[in-house]
């Protein structure tokens, strides 16, 4: 098998083991007696990105081969998964809040690092065998988003978006990919990190851009848009699911497969890496990363103003502009670090940008968003074709339009605020 080909396996497993419940898992938490806790399990994923990453770099860098560590990593994500999508069957409508969060906290602390391992991973293994990761990579890394719409697409035909079968199946795939990492070539330990400051190896040393005022502004409006990635990922499916409540609606496709309809924001992801290249060019760093931020403002909007009927295309349109949502500022944002930082902090500030985002926004984010949720919303026992199923009913609408208007304040703030001339050079 090549090495191309091994690493499009690697990157379809490390991403279908997160699509099994990362859109779905709130479906399963209500009915569960949990959903008064979503945003909780979503912001756990945050926090950990805070500190796990950069622990197990230290390690991968210092000590244990990058492809061991990723498997280390996996399997014991996968054993505590396992663990807590079993209990989950076995609890029933009974689940304890203290057990159930505590093994999915541990299995969550042990993927996100993976995350960035399989990635430093993927480069090693390039380079090592005389190829250009910008050329090679990104195709490569596109089969990650495939396996995670693969998932998302078998977890709901499979009838397992409301059941502990799909943390079961994360984990099986987890367990799959354990074991395929200690196959990958080796990728031996750094030398040049042994002289490093815990300090230094941490990235804490990027906190001196924070004296620049225009990285500085950078990175607190990364914190501030960072709090907008999650929560559709964390809401999406309840929402699209209450209108189950509404006979107008129960039947209708979105309704009965809301997994298979959240998956087109992901196709629209793969879709927009290829675009980003043409828009940088032509519009330079600033002006994308407010495309991206005007395409949050229309993806909470849309969600606000449709429904799976006859507004059904607003919910489709919702799902389309994800992609340039996702990855106009995602991808923009870090090669805008790469491109503004000295080399000998680059890696730290890359770190810096993850921790802003998907760590600080994200978690301050999903657990604001649940309580916006909460105040509009319950989780209330209603008769769906004489079936009692526990839905999350309420002004939906209102949630959407608080979220589209933070995002719409965040966008006004950063064209004023950030100051930053395109020249062919930055594009």
């Amino acid at each position: 098998m090549s090495i191309k080909l091994r690493l499009i396996v690697m990157n379809f497993l490390q991403f279908a083991v997160w699509g099994a419940y990362l859109t779905s898992m709130s479906r399963y938490l209500g009915p569960a007696g949990l959903g008064a806790h979503i945003g909780i399990f979503y912001s756990v994923q945050g926090i950990v990105s805070i500190f796990m990453p950069a622990l197990v770099g230290i390690i991968a860098d210092r000590w244990i081969p990058a492809q061991k560590l990723l498997g280390m990593c996996h399997l014991l994500a996968a054993a505590f998964m396992l663990s807590a999508g079993l209990y989950g069957l076995n609890a029933g409508e009974g689940v304890s809040f203290s057990v159930f969060f505590t093994l999915y906290t541990f299995s969550v602390a042990f993927y996100m690092p993976t995350l960035a391992l399989s990635n430093s991973v993927a480069y090693t293994i390039l380079e090592r065998g005389g190829m250009d990761t910008v050329k090679s990579f990104p195709p490569i890394r596109v089969f990650g988003t495939i396996g995670f719409i693969c998932t998302m697409w078998l977890v709901d035909i499979l009838g397992f978006q409301t059941t502990a079968m799909q943390f079961v199946m994360s984990a099986l795939i987890g367990l799959l990919l354990g074991g395929y990492a200690f196959t990958l070539p080796n990728c031996p330990v750094s030398t040049d990190t042994r002289d490093k400051t815990l300090f230094q190896a941490l990235g804490l040393d990027a906190f001196k851009l924070f004296k620049e005022r225009k990285m500085a502004l950078f990175f607190i409006f990364s914190m501030l848009l960072g709090v907008s990635l999650q929560i559709t990922n964390g809401f999406a499916n309840p929402f699209i699911a209450s209108f189950e409540a509404d006979p107008h609606y129960a039947n209708t496709f979105g309704v009965q497969h809301s997994n298979i309809l959240i998956s087109l924001s992901q196709i629209s992801e793969a879709l927009c890496i290829l675009l980003i290249p043409f828009f940088l060019k032509r519009y330079g760093i600033k002006n994308v990363i407010l495309i991206a931020m005007v395409a949050w403002v229309l993806r909470f909007g849309f969600f606000g103003l449709g429904n799976p009927g006859s507004g059904a295309w607003l919910l489709i349109l919702s799902m389309l502009v994800y992609g340039v949502a996702f990855d106009f500022f995602n991808v923009s944002g870090s090669l805008f670090v790469d491109k503004e930082t000295p080399h000998h902090i680059r890696s730290s500030a890359q770190g810096m940008f993850m921790l802003m985002t998907n760590g600080i926004g994200a978690t301050v984010g999903t657990l604001g968003a649940q309580w916006v949720v909460n105040q509009f919303t319950s989780w209330q026992e209603v008769m769906v074709n004489g079936e009692a199923k526990s839905l999350m009913i309420g002004d939906w609408s209102s949630v959407w339009f608080v979220f589209a208007g933070y995002a719409l304040v965040v966008t006004i703030l950063f064209a004023i605020l950030f100051k930053y001339k395109h020249t062919p050079e930055k594009a």
